[in-house]
C-alpha cells in the first residue's frame, strides 16, 4: 500500500472514531449486545432494531476504547442499516477476512471492500485486530442471542 493511500485510510479511520455515526443509545431496540476486550479496555454495547422483514431497521452504538475499535463500530453501523441480517453476516464475514489479512476479502461486493479496505492495514497490527472486530462480533452476538460477549 503506498503511503498517500496509507493516510488517506488513518484520515477515515480518525474520522470515524473522532466523529462516530449511529451513536448512542436506541430506545426500543429489539436487539442489544455488549462487549469487551479486558486486554485493552474496549468496551461497545450494541444496539439494533429489527423490522418485520429481517432488516436492519436501526443501529446505534454506545462504547469507549481506542481510535480503531471507535472506528470500526461507526463503519459498521454506517453500513449495516437496512441490510438484511443474512447480508450483514456476510458483510461481517468479509470484515474478518480482511483485518485478518487474508486477501480474498471473503463474499463482499466491489463496493462494499471499497468502503472496509480502510481497515485492512489493521492485519500488521495482531493486537488491534481485537480492536477492529470488537464492534462486530458484538452486533453478532446480539443478534444471536443478547449475550454480552469478551474479546481474549
Amino acid at each position: 500500500m503506498d503511503d498517500s493511500l496509507r493516510e488517506l485510510y488513518q484520515e477515515v479511520i480518525l474520522d470515524h472514531s473522532r466523529h462516530p455515526r449511529h451513536f448512542g443509545a436506541l430506545a426500543g431496540a429489539t436487539h442489544v449486545g455488549e462487549g469487551y476486550n479486558p486486554l485493552c479496555g474496549d468496551r461497545v454495547k450494541i444496539y439494533l432494531s429489527i423490522d418485520a422483514q429481517g432488516r436492519i431497521a436501526e443501529i446505534k452504538f454506545e462504547g469507549k476504547g481506542c481510535a480503531i475499535s471507535q472506528a470500526s463500530a461507526s463503519l459498521m453501523t454506517d453500513m449495516l442499516v437496512g441490510r438484511t441480517l443474512d447480508a450483514a453476516q456476510t458483510l461481517m464475514g468479509g470484515f474478518l477476512h480482511l483485518v485478518k489479512g487474508e486477501a480474498d476479502g471473503g463474499e463482499l461486493d466491489a463496493d462494499d471492500r471499497e468502503r472496509l479496505e480502510v481497515m485492512a492495514g489493521v492485519s500488521a497490527f495482531p493486537m488491534r485486530v481485537k480492536c477492529a472486530t470488537l464492534a462486530w462480533h458484538t452486533m453478532k452476538s446480539a443478534l444471536e442471542d443478547g449475550q454480552t460477549v469478551k474479546s481474549e
